[in-house]
């Protein structure tokens, strides 16, 4: 179920810290999340040991896309986890050296495979930056419905951006 010929996901592992390093404190990837500080390896290692991997315990999970080559080149993240209506918001990093080879395509397919079958999960939705013309191509090809637009929606060094609401309704 998370794995195919080309890419599998899996939960993150000790080893994952560097890579989990590099993404976390890109700083051109932190308008797109929370972050406004860097993280620190010790933080990070407590995250990695800290977490349940319980979705239903945590509201998020993290996994990692693992190439058959068995290289580890990006995360996809689900967050905001609400029981009642049964949905996630989905966020999903590669490596800038591995995009443009499938990978992101192939970790939303299986992910939508995953959620809706074993965690029963009804909707996926992103919120994806409207200058992000790569994110928002992607989330189309993957099924995803542009359902909004959310008028300055992120605070970023470019100034206010506006968000493209997107979902994936199973």
């Amino acid at each position: 179920m998370l794995k195919s010929s080309k890419l599998k996901l899996r939960a993150v592992e000790p080893e994952d810290l560097d890579l989990m390093y590099l993404i976390e404190n890109d700083t051109e990837l932190w308008p797109c999340g929370q972050a406004s500080v860097p993280f620190s390896y010790y933080a990070l290692k407590q995250y990695i040991a800290e977490s349940s991997n319980d979705f239903f315990h945590d509201r998020q999970l993290r996994l990692v896309l693992e190439t058959a080559e068995g290289t580890s080149v990006g995360f996809v993240d689900l967050q905001n986890y609400d029981p009642l209506h049964h949905r996630a918001e989905v966020g999903i990093v590669v490596v800038p050296e591995q995009q443009r080879k499938g990978l992101a395509t192939e970790a939303l397919r299986l992910l939508a495979k995953y959620v809706s079958a074993h965690l029963g999960i009804h909707q996926l939705y992103a919120l994806v930056p409207q200058d992000n013309s790569a994110s928002l191509a992607l989330f189309k090809k993957c099924g995803y419905k542009e359902t909004a637009t959310l008028q300055d929606w992120l605070n970023s060094p470019k100034g206010w951006q506006s968000v493209v609401v997107y979902q994936l309704v199973f």
